[in-house]
């Protein structure tokens, strides 16, 4: 019993360790669109999005409960929880990598490529570990396809719309306005972050306590988990990730603030919907395609797409970039864990 409770302490605190790098690599997702029209500074927007991160938290049980039970099988006991290690390992080594040059990859997608990976390569060395693939697509591979189709779509059609809608306004005066709505913007996306990012982690901690026999089953999601995955990714959040919010916030595009809100508002929209589905979707890849969405109503050419090419291509790698992280990670892992 001592090897069994030393082996989940070991799962939840990298778990935790994946929830801190997922705060500061995704701060930009909630931020980036504000500081760059100078709608609020970088300590404010970084204070308003860890409080954000750390509500939405506790609304996300939807998405964990998909996480801990919808993605891979892995065997019970020692096995089984080196599987959800190593797994974890590879999400938090491909985070640090893109975070390192600045490429605002899916840490979402980072976990479950580690998972996968993981899984797989148990299951080759003779573990009852298994994939479960109809989860992987139903849940993970379609939304991956459909969010930024759906964040570049209704982001052009905002703010065709808001367009329209104030087309006689005065620019000065409208600029004005729209940098104070989106102090409301970044707070839903905040709030729309921590919804889905925490719950990924928090799904992660439930699964070993159950692989370790601590829970009955993977749909219950004790208060102290909500709680630490909360305050975690808070922290991470408000520590920053300055690289990232550059990408974000000036390489992709030079938003003006209706552009900043439009993108805020549909990305926020479209995690809060997913969120209730308890479908977990990357909010990388949301705020970035609606943000070249919103840039190409003003003309093609005001998107770089030279670097938003780079950053497709970060998100084709992620899946199987950490997968393979993983398998390496496991080889040592079931010896740890045994």
């Amino acid at each position: 019993m001592g090897s069994q409770f030393a082996a989940v302490l070991a799962v939840v605190v990298v778990a935790l360790i994946f929830d801190y790098t997922n705060g500061f690599h995704d701060a930009a997702n909630a931020i980036a669109t504000s500081v760059s029209t100078r709608a609020l500074s970088p300590r404010a927007g970084l204070i308003m999005a860890a409080l954000g991160n750390f509500i939405g938290a506790h609304l996300g049980g939807h998405v964990a409960k998909t996480v801990g039970g919808g993605i891979i099988a892995p065997p019970s006991g020692l096995t089984g929880l080196g599987v959800v290690f190593a797994g974890v390992v590879g999400g938090i080594a491909w985070n640090l990598i893109t975070w390192y040059y600045g490429l605002p990859s899916s840490s979402t997608h980072a976990l479950f490529g580690g998972l996968v990976g993981a899984a797989l390569c148990a299951a080759w060395l003779g573990a009852d570990a298994k994939v479960l693939w109809s989860g992987i697509f139903d849940k993970v591979i379609v939304p991956m396809v459909a969010s930024p189709l759906t964040g570049f779509v209704l982001g052009a059609v905002f703010m065709v719309a808001l367009a329209w809608l104030f087309r006689r306004g005065n620019p000065r005066r409208l600029n004005r306005g729209f940098r104070r709505a989106q102090t409301v913007s970044a707070a839903a996306m905040a709030v729309g972050h921590g919804m889905q990012d925490a719950a990924k982690t928090m799904g992660i901690i439930v699964l070993a306590l159950y692989v370790g026999g601590y829970q009955s089953s993977t749909n219950d999601i004790p208060e102290w988990v909500f709680l630490a995955c909360s305050t975690v990714l808070a922290l991470g959040t408000y520590s920053g990730g300055w690289r990232i919010i550059r990408t974000l916030g000036r390489k992709v595009i030079d938003l003006d603030p209706p552009q900043g809100f439009a993108a805020e508002t549909v990305a926020a929209g479209v995690l809060f919907t997913t969120s209730q589905l308890g479908l977990p979707i990357s909010t990388t890849h949301t705020i970035t395609s609606a943000i070249m969405g919103v840039g190409a109503t003003k003309r093609l050419s005001a998107v770089r797409w030279q670097v938003a090419g780079n950053i497709v291509i970060g998100w084709v790698l992620t899946f199987p970039g950490a997968a393979l992280i993983a398998v390496l990670a496991y080889l040592p892992a079931r010896l740890l864990f045994s």
